[in-house]
């Protein structure tokens, strides 16, 4: 448990596998104007959180080398303490937000965390913070991505791993927004998707992915969002003068055809976090570990097969 002065937080001091995570006792932050401080109930894990560990960000130069890398974008939990300018929030009052600046020591991996008041919004309702903790990366992401393909109610869209965090979030606000959704997901998973509103499935172990869409929309879908980071295998379903938008990183695809090329980096936004936790989105929990357990959580990650967040609570 943390005192007034010192709390719990999980660090990388030299980037590795999982066990390069480390959960050492700091100093409390202290927020500072237009910040606050929010006694961290849930942290989900992303796998940003894997690429910054592993020392991957840093090699793609996304940011500079540091001796202690904070870890964790997703919290939920109360406003312990706010600072000078902050009037839109108060002390007790349950949070969610988004933790985007790769540059610090310390993450949502923690007992406390000092966020900017824009980066933060009211908690969903009635939800559980480990529920709620997986809304702001995830379903942000799939918002901007959307906003980048500027399609229209009645077009057509295209999913690429579905069933993912990201993915997922992608299906229902594009249903929300009146598109036909084409999603890309494993035979396990077409259930789960069709839940959401898709449209039309095609499998994730398709041969010919552009062909099997082709047959389903003609001329090709108007947007893709890849969320599988497929690349052209993705582009070679939409149509030309469509749009397509990564969110995976990683080398972006040539705009062949005339087609807007898009890539998706997030950026920390409490009033879209806010209009997206009144939606009533699909939240979806793996699984609940302690702070301790962080490297753990890292390994399931990592080997893949994990449907919803693993969550992480101090």
């Amino acid at each position: 448990m943390s005192s007034r002065n010192s709390m719990r937080a999980v660090v990388v001091r030299r980037v590795g596998g999982p066990e390069a995570l480390e959960v050492v006792r700091v100093p409390t932050p202290e927020p500072g104007p237009r910040q606050m401080r929010i006694r961290v109930e849930a942290a989900a894990v992303n796998p940003v959180d894997i690429a910054t560990r592993s020392g991957a960000l840093i090699d793609a130069g996304l940011m500079a080398p540091r001796e202690i890398i904070g870890i964790g974008w997703d919290v939920a939990g109360v406003v312990d303490r706010v600072g000078p300018g902050v009037t839109t929030f108060a002390v007790g009052q349950r949070v969610i937000g988004l933790r985007d600046l790769l540059d610090r020591s310390l993450g949502a991996y923690a007992e406390y965390l000092v966020l900017d008041a824009d980066a933060v919004a009211p908690a969903p309702p009635g939800i559980d913070a480990t529920e709620a903790a997986t809304l702001p990366l995830n379903a942000l992401t799939a918002q901007q991505a959307l906003a980048l393909l500027d399609l229209r109610p009645g077009d057509t869209l295209l999913v690429t791993g579905a069933a993912g965090a990201v993915g997922g979030f992608a299906v229902e606000l594009g249903v929300r927004a009146g598109l036909r959704v084409v999603a890309q997901v494993a035979d396990t998973d077409r259930a789960f998707v069709r839940g959401l509103g898709a449209a039309w499935t095609v499998p994730r172990a398709s041969a010919d992915l552009a062909g099997e869409i082709r047959a389903l929309v003609p001329g090709g879908v108007d947007g893709a969002l890849d969320g599988a980071g497929l690349g052209v295998h993705a582009t070679a379903a939409v149509r030309n003068g469509g749009a397509y938008a990564g969110v995976a990183g990683g080398p972006s695809p040539l705009p062949l055809r005339g087609m807007r090329i898009h890539q998706e980096w997030i950026r920390a936004d409490g009033t879209a976090l806010a209009g997206l936790a009144t939606l009533g989105l699909t939240l979806r929990v793996a699984d609940v570990l302690p702070l301790e357990r962080a490297a753990e959580a890292h390994e399931r990650l990592s080997a893949g097969g994990v449907r919803g967040r693993l969550v992480l609570t101090p």
